[in-house]
């Protein structure tokens, strides 16, 4: 089945009225939490060995690797040096899996790359599929330990790492639409901070703000093959209006423009950052 055009969505986006802002509330279709689920997780590999939690039901993870001449990369722009990873997906944190994949260059249903428009990129995400408080399933990016995302930003010179947060933890205030860019690699992050400003997004650094920094080295994001990446912290109303309607389905289907300009801006600042960088 062909894959919708940017036009088709953007059309069913610009046709379709918002709905509520989710926000880790009761999914449709989801799964209820296993009892277990009541104390903090301390890192992939603890959540994996619980037996109270089964993957598929309770998590998903999703990743691509992408061979450096297969065919769907070679039509693009040569070997991609960079990786794309929403470590809080699903209902953790709502709509950082949609952005992943489009960053990464596919459609937000992730199942088949978009026509040439750039590199594809290796992505890897983890995901909540819980009825209800998604955010038992958050394991921090300093413990972020998935053997496959850790490979995958140690092959890479370059990790974008896509997260949630809520205004008020930059000290903004509760109806804020913006990104806060953080991360070890300084030139990444201005890129960014440039490529959103562009599109009408706005945008900051965020390493002056200890909870959304992203400067820890044992951050997911800065375990590439230079030590270090880029974090985006994306707050509620930014990400409640990229979609028309905000459920799992819905989200696939009706990406607004906003949606299209976050992604375009993190794609032109990744290939700016890739133009000045070579694979030796």
């Amino acid at each position: 089945m062909p894959t919708p055009s940017r036009r088709t969505l953007l059309a069913a986006a610009t046709a379709t009225a918002a709905a509520p802002f989710l926000g880790g509330l009761a999914v449709p279709g989801a799964y209820a939490a296993p009892a277990a689920a009541t104390e903090e997780i301390k890192s992939n590999t603890v959540l994996y060995a619980d037996p109270s939690f089964v993957e598929g039901t309770h998590y998903a993870r999703r990743h691509r690797r992408h061979a450096m001449f297969d065919d769907s990369q070679a039509e693009r722009q040569g070997f991609a040096k960079s990786v794309i990873i929403a470590p809080h997906g699903g209902g953790i944190e709502i709509g950082t899996s949609e952005l992943c994949l489009a960053i990464a260059g596919y459609d937000p249903n992730g199942i088949v790359p978009k026509p040439a428009e750039g590199p594809v990129y290796d992505y890897w995400m983890f995901e909540g599929l819980l009825k209800e408080d998604n955010g038992k399933l958050h394991i921090t990016s300093t413990n972020c330990d998935d053997h496959v995302a850790r490979s995958l930003c140690a092959g890479s010179l370059n990790a974008l790492s896509l997260h949630g947060c809520k205004p008020e933890q930059a000290g903004l205030p509760s109806e804020t639409p913006a990104v806060l860019v953080g991360g070890l690699n300084a030139t990444l992050r201005k890129y960014l901070v440039d490529e959103f400003k562009a599109v009408g997004i706005r945008a900051q650094d965020a390493t002056g703000i200890p909870a959304l920094a992203g400067i820890d080295p044992e951050n997911i994001a800065n375990r590439t093959m230079l030590g270090k990446g880029a974090q985006l912290e994306i707050t509620t109303p930014l990400r409640k209006s990229m979609f028309g309607t905000n459920t799992p389905a819905g989200r696939k289907e009706t990406p607004t423009p906003i949606f299209w300009n976050f992604v375009d801006a993190a794609r032109a600042a990744l290939q700016r950052m890739e133009a000045g960088q070579k694979v030796l």
